[in-house]
């Protein structure tokens, strides 16, 4: 088939959709969409796949039972800045193409992140690496943010005055924080993207790399819709049990005669299993 030209994805590219303080994403190009999809998988399953005549119903067919060769036809490149801490996790997926500005090469900028008063929280006493849902007091919050911004301020004063005296820029970035802007390019097949959608849309990720995700997933129904559909339904939208999760599943439904295999934590998570609004 030829180039695949989608005029709501048209629509969007260049366009930067802001994000936290002072980041965007940016679609700069698409390769295919749900017809690219479509296709890729008549030609791989052949006669196999006569039956899912529309092709809505094909690509829900493809996801549910986990034939993913498909949706990696499907190609979004995005420009995107971001916290260094908020990049460092998302490099975690190591399946995407990206090439990050360097500061080996250039000047940083003067641009740092720095969270709003209702983002500041306490560590959370049941997740190690995440914060309370209950934000601090407005007087904490201010001192809180006072404290980054002048951090931040002095952080980079010292290192416009290390790279001005003629030290390598390579040396002279080397005590900037996490909290600094970087920007890079980034490239990613639909598949893997949802892969990366699906843990970082989730509850327990941190919320700055969330809205992130949020933001990429809602650019993405303009390339890929009815792709996006599927994945809504089955995996944002869908659970997994493990082999005793559904034992004890099956013992409830079949009138809950007995006493349950499932305890302490481990009961506590098949239950947020069942109520999907505390867990999405």
């Amino acid at each position: 088939m030829a180039h695949c030209i989608i005029p709501e994805a048209e629509a969007l590219l260049d366009k930067k959709f802001p994000v936290l303080d002072k980041g965007f994403v940016r679609l700069l190009d698409y390769l295919g969409g749900d017809e690219r999809v479509v296709e890729a998988a008549r030609v791989s399953y052949g006669p196999g796949t006569k039956s899912y005549r529309e092709d809505a119903g094909l690509i829900d067919y493809l996801l549910r039972n986990r034939h993913t060769s498909p949706f990696e036809q499907v190609v979004l490149s995005f420009h995107i800045k971001l916290p260094v801490f908020v990049a460092r996790q998302w490099v975690r997926h190591r399946s995407a193409r990206l090439n990050e500005i360097s500061g080996r090469y250039s000047l940083m900028k003067n641009e740092f992140y720095v969270p709003r008063p209702e983002d500041i929280a306490l560590q959370s006493s049941d997740n190690k690496q995440g914060r309370s849902s209950e934000p601090v007091d407005g007087e904490t919050a201010a001192k809180i943010i006072a404290a980054f911004t002048q951090g931040q301020s002095n952080a980079y004063a010292e290192y416009s005055q290390i790279a001005e005296s003629g030290i390598a820029r390579e040396l002279a970035r080397i005590n900037l924080p996490l909290s600094l802007y970087t920007e890079w390019y980034w490239q990613i097949d639909l598949h893997n993207l949802f892969h990366f959608l699906s843990l970082r849309l989730e509850a327990h990720a941190q919320k700055e790399i969330r809205v992130y995700a949020a933001v990429l997933f809602e650019i993405t129904k303009k390339v890929a819709p009815r792709c996006c559909e599927s994945f809504e339904r089955h995996i944002l939208g869908g659970v997994n049990f493990s082999k005793e999760e559904l034992a004890e599943l099956k013992r409830r439904l079949s009138g809950g005669e007995g006493e349950g295999i499932l305890k302490g934590k481990a009961l506590a998570r098949f239950e947020e299993k069942l109520d999907t609004g505390k867990q999405k």
